[in-house]
């Protein structure tokens, strides 16, 4: 029997770049979407993005400019939880903050239709350029609401795999470890910044270099998930290298603050050991 998708309206908490991206995604493949953060702020600046990325879509001919229009026209502010109970499916994209995603969960109960159906649905970044979604049944997942998520992700083009309820999941658990270990070889003097990268690059075919990738993500995220294996799956090989704590103490977080493994006021950007 058919999967009925009974989903029309995307709500997505948290208006940083995954928030935004999903937003993309979503109004993309004829989703209406609300947008909500608690900084009013972000909203807007989100917004604006998805306005920006849907009109460099069409000038670059790669939607209609109609398609383009009507993407644009299906997101929405949300300024106020209470703008999230007409929502079919709520996606929380917030900060790698324990603490921040407790008190989301508890706040947005209050104003959902009844929250018995619960699951993970993880997005790589970017999301309108990543194809994969994992898929994570909590205990209490039901087979409907599992097969209803399979269902929307296959709707926005990504490409399902299944992980067990386990700290970082798949991609995570294999991807950050190997981030750690090349932030490890570069903390113990094996080779610098460009010698990890080009030899990730050239010798394993990694589209992009492990540190370069690191920057990427952002280093303070690439932190909290080595912390989240460390302290969920006790084990020392997930101990976080301590120069990836040395840069995010500093403030050195990637991209996003124009310093990490890469100084970014330069271009190209430069090595910073």
């Amino acid at each position: 029997m058919p999967v009925v998708n009974k989903i029309s309206t995307v709500a997505v908490i948290g208006a940083g770049q995954m928030g935004t991206g999903i937003v993309e995604v979503v109004t993309r493949h004829g989703y209406e979407a609300l947008i909500y953060d608690l900084d009013k702020s972000r909203i807007r600046a989100s917004i604006e993005a998805s306005a920006g990325y849907f009109g460099r879509q069409a000038e670059t001919g790669k939607m209609p400019a109609e398609a383009a229009e009507q993407a644009i026209s299906r997101i929405k502010g949300a300024f106020s939880l209470s703008d999230l109970a007409t929502a079919d499916l709520v996606v929380e994209a917030v900060s790698e903050n324990e603490d921040i995603k407790r008190k989301v969960f508890t706040d947005v109960c209050t104003v959902l239709k009844p929250p018995n159906r619960f699951i993970g649905i993880h997005f790589m970044n970017p999301v309108p350029v990543m194809k994969l979604v994992e898929l994570v049944r909590g205990i209490g997942t039901d087979q409907e609401t599992f097969a209803i998520a399979k269902d929307f992700a296959e709707s926005i083009g990504k490409t399902v795999t299944v992980s067990e309820d386990f700290p970082a999941f798949i991609v995570n658990r294999i991807l950050i470890p190997m981030i750690n270990e090349a932030i490890y070889t570069l903390y113990e003097g094996v080779g610098n910044v460009e010698a990890i990268d080009t030899g990730m690059k050239l010798g394993a075919n990694h589209p992009m270099g492990p540190l370069e990738l690191a920057d990427f993500i952002g280093l303070d995220t690439c932190l909290s998930i080595m912390q989240v294996l460390h302290e969920g799956l006790a084990d020392s090989k997930y101990r976080p290298c301590p120069l990836l704590v040395k840069y995010v103490e500093a403030g050195w977080l990637g991209r996003k603050t124009q310093r990490g493994f890469y100084d970014y006021g330069y271009v190209p950007a430069r090595p910073t050991r």
